[in-house]
């Protein structure tokens, strides 16, 4: 019986759209093993995930290199017949490396591709290319030589528990809004936030969404937006249970951050805001309800990185704060 390893042990948002090559492989493959290697604080992820049999946690944080060894013995135990390591750096390529899996495919760049049976180019596109490769079109070249070209969507899979307790807050027509970011120029400004906020229709419920350090940030805008129903969401919610609220959205905007992959994951309508970063790295919506807001004028300073930083290198921030309220509510009419 073929076994297989996914191995994704970047950010929450890069092991959502990994899911695409578990979907993918479950589908070429119904009968194998699939189990997929993550750092700890993303397994709610994947719970309950009905096309994987275990799943692997690396704690990054907790006596970090004892924790890799010990995992890195745990996948050399286990005898895959293919490992599919989508993380690019030395971490996961000394996991394969240790693995001795029959196969090991993976990206070029990472330290220790040399030890793979299967090395297949990372591009990113330019910045304002006209072809956009999607990461899951990228990831899914991993496996293109067991499959084929085309990507499978990510998925994630709330439990009917989950499902049930977001149903609380479904009374209403509802909006989710997740305002937090990991790099402060991948975020949309808060004050912008509270703009849209006070602009959406007030027929619609507003859910902030995030996680429990977010709390204070949700609150800051909160305080700002005129009185309407709102709820600060951020540290109350599962990964999950995030993911079911979301799908029942009339709308959910979100950076270029995990959120926005939750809303394809889910097949939700989703509004993505792109400041430092632009679609073209590969990280936008994959469904047709999902659209990329973006500054108008093309900026020479941006994209000003790959994944964004502490503060805008210009000090002027245009590419978020140029973003106007009419692009955001496209959809709104829509729906009266």
């Amino acid at each position: 019986m073929d076994k297989f390893l996914v191995i994704q042990t970047a950010f929450t948002g890069d092991v959502v759209l990994a899911t695409a090559l578990v979907e993918k492989l479950h589908s070429r493959f119904p009968e194998a093993q699939i189990d997929f290697l993550l750092r700890k604080g993303n397994e709610g992820l994947l719970a309950g995930h009905p096309m994987i049999r275990k799943v692997l946690i690396w704690d990054k944080k907790q006596k970090k290199i004892s924790n890799l060894l010990r995992i890195a013995m745990e996948v050399r135990n286990e005898k895959y017949s293919q490992l599919i390591n989508v993380h690019r750096f030395a971490s996961s390529g000394f996991v394969a490396f240790l693995s001795r899996a029959d196969k090991i495919s993976g990206f070029d760049k990472n330290p220790f591709s040399f030890c793979y049976t299967r090395r297949v180019p990372h591009v990113i596109s330019a910045p304002y290319s006209e072809t956009i490769v999607h990461e899951t079109m990228r990831n899914q070249g991993l496996i293109a030589d067991i499959t084929d070209d085309v990507p499978a969507l990510p998925k994630l899979y709330p439990s009917q528990e989950e499902y049930k307790f977001v149903k609380q807050f479904q009374a209403a027509p509802y909006v989710c809004i997740a305002p937090s970011s990991v790099w402060f120029t991948k975020q949309f400004p808060s004050e912008k936030w509270v703009s849209l906020i006070n602009s959406l229709p007030s027929r619609f419920a507003i859910y902030v969404l995030g996680a429990p350090g977010d709390k204070l940030l949700a609150q800051r805008i909160m305080d700002k937006c005129n009185a309407r129903q709102i709820e600060n969401m951020c540290g109350k919610l599962s990964f999950l249970q995030s993911a079911a609220l979301m799908e029942g959205a009339e709308m959910n905007y979100a950076n270029d951050s995990a959120p926005l992959h939750f809303a394809s994951a889910m097949g939700a309508p989703v509004t993505a805001v792109f400041c430092s970063t632009v679609p073209a790295f590969g990280f936008g919506p994959l469904r047709e309800n999902g659209r990329v807001v973006e500054v108008a004028e093309r900026l020479s300073c941006r994209p000003c990185g790959l994944h964004g930083h502490k503060e805008c290198p210009q000090g002027h921030f245009k590419c978020a704060l140029e973003i106007t309220n009419d692009q955001l509510l496209w959809w709104t009419s829509k729906t009266i």
